[in-house]
């Protein structure tokens, strides 16, 4: 699983901060350890050392002269306790929280807010919001990249309705890289670890044209073996195997205008996603119906040491994706006021196979959901003031399509393990082979549709009334319109079926259809 593994233990890091200078270090354990010992607690306004110039509030200025709740994390920070993407911010900032069973069912939440696991939520977006580089990530997934470039992480927590253009309500990850240099730099590392992980970074930035055209371009490639040993197919899952690059241009032609251009491309291929066996939970179903007596009446026993970490699915796993973008930064500065363009789009391709019965038996062959989302959008901010008075004002568009095509295929163990009453009530009139054959082979398809649009009018007027008292009103106005359509057929199982046999295996998957479409606005 993307994320899930353990930081390396052992890193040998090889970096140029020039095209003339070299640096080696080699880190042990016991100092990893310490370090992240050192500074996870730290979750309060800067976590970490010197003056840190953020953009939380739309312009550059120092985050001690920020009046909001705000955690800023540096590259620096991130080296030192061996977090390499989004996934393990947690090491330096206890209140951001990545959940995930796989990266299209990731939520982040800070404080313990934000939305639901992305499963149940195609076409809703999170309560925190991912923004890289200024431009807003519709899908959770698409945040899941591995660190390359970092300049900071600005970690906004509750609503940011009246500074970033898609409203979030639980709190925001502003994520900025390094911009291109008029100065040429190399930076080169490369990282070994347990379980044979294997990191390369590198990135060069430099003039392309005198002063006015720079360009940075970076690398990023992760390797490792899974962390989980599946007895079954005797092999190591829950691996990572990801690749990214990203480019930039830099032009700035005059003092007044500054245009910046993104182009990125990541493709993950990890062997993943499963997991161990902890417990069973208590439910209220007969003796005969609980996990331990199923098990037991087909020969089925699990390891049951999640310690160990052992797994054992019969069926293949796979989380690919890709995800891609291109974006555009245009400011320019007035004197009175700076204008600022941010225009985007991105794709993401969802590539899954999962065993979701978790377990050796023939419950379910296949279940994957692959995906398809693509989204543009459009925001336009004007920023200024002077003295105790500051100011930014802004609209929004934001368009999303999330297409998918998942499929479902139920095994022999089927109707047994999902059906267990109708299997055992009917097993002396009809016979194991029937009843086995009712589900085996059953293949759910299912095809949906959901489309976005969002647009909005922002504005905040900051008032410093004292260096400790600061009045901050804002207004927001927002529409927004959903429309969506979802259809599910069926083929296969146990041919010309009794009445109650078809009861029995609608209760599992039936065909189905729905559409709706939704439009609101607020003002707040």
């Amino acid at each position: 699983m993307e994320g899930y593994m353990i930081a390396p233990s052992k890193t040998l890091a090889l970096k140029l901060a020039s095209v003339s200078a070299l640096a080696l270090c080699l880190a042990s354990p016991e100092l990893a350890q310490a370090q992240v010992a050192q500074t996870a607690p730290l979750d309060n306004s800067v976590a970490s050392v010197g003056d840190i110039i953020v953009t939380a509030r739309r312009r550059e200025e120092s985050v001690q002269d920020v009046p909001i709740a705000l955690t800023v994390i540096n590259e620096e920070l991130l080296e030192r306790t061996g977090a390499y993407n989004v996934s393990q911010i947690s090491q330096v900032a206890p209140t951001v929280q990545l959940l995930s069973s796989n990266p299209r069912n990731t939520a982040i939440t800070i404080r313990g807010l934000g939305a639901s696991y992305g499963l149940a939520n195609d076409g809703l977006e999170q309560g925190v919001g991912v923004y890289i580089d200024q431009v807003y990530y519709g899908r959770p997934a698409t945040a899941t990249l591995d660190f390359v470039d970092l300049e900071r992480i600005e970690i906004l927590r509750g609503p940011q309705g009246t500074l970033f253009g898609k409203n979030t309500t639980a709190g925001a990850l502003n994520i900025t890289t390094q911009a291109p240099s008029f100065t040429p730099e190399a930076l080169g590392e490369v990282s070994i670890g347990d379980y044979d992980f294997r990191q390369v970074k590198a990135s060069v930035s430099g003039p392309l044209y005198g002063d006015t055209l720079a360009g940075r371009i970076s690398f990023v490639s992760t390797q490792r073996d899974g962390m989980l040993y599946n007895v079954t197919q005797d092999e190591r899952q829950n691996s990572q195997d990801s690749i990214s690059w990203r480019g930039q241009l830099l032009y700035q032609p005059s003092e007044d205008l500054r245009v910046r251009l993104y182009a990125d491309y990541s493709d993950q291929t990890p062997e993943c996603c499963t997991q161990v066996y902890v417990r069973v939970g208590d439910t209220l179903k007969p003796a005969n119906l609980e996990f331990a007596a199923l098990a037991a009446g087909r020969g089925y026993a699990p390891n049951t040491d999640p310690y160990d970490r052992i797994a054992d699915v019969d069926s293949g796993i796979l989380a690919d994706q890709i995800h891609r973008g291109v974006s555009a930064i245009v400011d320019y500065d007035f004197g009175w006021a700076t204008l600022t363009s941010v225009s985007a789009w991105r794709s993401w391709d969802w590539r899954p196979q999962n065993d979701r019965d978790y377990t050796a038996l023939d419950i379910t062959r296949q279940s994957a959901n692959p995906s398809d989302q693509d989204q543009w959008s459009q925001e336009l901010r004007l920023a200024g003031g002077s003295g105790d008075f500051t100011w930014v004002g802004g609209l929004y568009a934001f368009h999303q399509a999330v297409e998918t095509h998942g499929v479902t295929e139920y095994g022999a163990d089927g109707t047994y393990w999902l059906s267990p009453a109708f299997y055992q009530a009917n097993l002396a009139t009809t016979g194991r082979a029937t009843l086995d054959a009712l589900l085996d082979g059953y293949t759910v398809f299912n095809d949906s549709r959901i489309e976005t649009d969002s647009y909005a009018a922002f504005a905040q007027v900051t008032w410093d009334i004292t260096d400790d008292l600061h009045l901050t009103p804002g207004l927001r106005y927002t529409r927004e319109e959903k429309e969506g359509a979802y259809a599910t057929t069926v083929s296969g199982g146990l041919a010309n079926p009794t009445p109650a046999q078809l009861t029995a295996r609608n209760g599992i998957a039936r065909p189905q259809a729905y559409a709706a479409s939704l439009e609101d606005d607020d003002l707040s």
